[in-house]
């Protein structure tokens, strides 16, 4: 039984490691930035040792794409829940849901400023904006599954649009204060609920809508 026991236990004191390095960490590039950053911070901030951050990570490089992939699931937990309440309640237009996922996402930037930023300041490892980007065309790719399950055309210059529009608007509202954050929020989800996809847009001699 002592046997089966041991790696359980051997596991807790790892993930307990291991989070301690990754707040370590984000305390750390926060406060000098990543580039300024030193291994031997993290560790000490950590109350751990340089083994053991080496054991749960490759280096600075691989804690920080760590802190992303840990916010990046927040921030796709905020957008589900969001989109799924949003359906509860009635709604199934794609173009709608998107925006009500656009402005979650917006809302956990704003929540998560300080993270936030560590990650659109431009002071990441190299080919971090890379992935940036790629992030950015897997939301897309998650907005055109709302058209597809609504058995509309999907319009990929307007998804372009919102998906280009919010990388800007991330970048912009983290860098104000709470209250200034959350009108640009307000401003921007605004703008974006005036767009519609070219398949649903009037024709000059058609009747106006409501």
């Amino acid at each position: 039984m002592e046997k089966v026991q041991k790696p359980v236990r051997s596991s807790h004191r790892g993930a307990a490691t291991r989070s301690a390095l990754l707040s370590a960490a984000a305390h750390v590039f926060r406060t000098v930035g990543f580039a300024r950053a030193g291994v031997s911070e993290v560790v000490s901030e950590a109350g751990a040792s340089v083994g053991s951050l080496y054991h749960h990570f490759t280096g600075k490089a691989d804690l920080y794409l760590a802190l992303y992939e840990e916010f990046q699931q927040r921030q796709q937990d905020r957008t589900h829940q969001a989109v799924a309440a949003a359906r509860a309640a009635g709604e199934s237009d794609p173009t709608r849901l998107m925006n009500v996922a656009a402005r979650a996402y917006l809302d956990g930037c704003i929540e998560e400023r300080e993270t936030t930023r560590l990650f659109f300041d431009g002071d990441g490892p190299p080919g971090f904006e890379s992935k940036l980007r790629d992030r950015l065309r897997e939301w897309t790719d998650r907005n055109v599954a709302l058209f597809r399950k609504a058995d509309e055309p999907v319009d990929e210059a307007l998804l372009m649009v919102v998906s280009g529009s919010m990388l800007l608007a991330v970048a912009e509202v983290v860098r104000r204060d709470l209250d200034d954050a959350r009108q640009l929020a307000d401003d921007i989800t605004g703008l974006l609920a005036q767009l519609e996809p070219r398949h649903g847009r009037r024709d000059a001699g058609d009747p106006p809508r409501g």
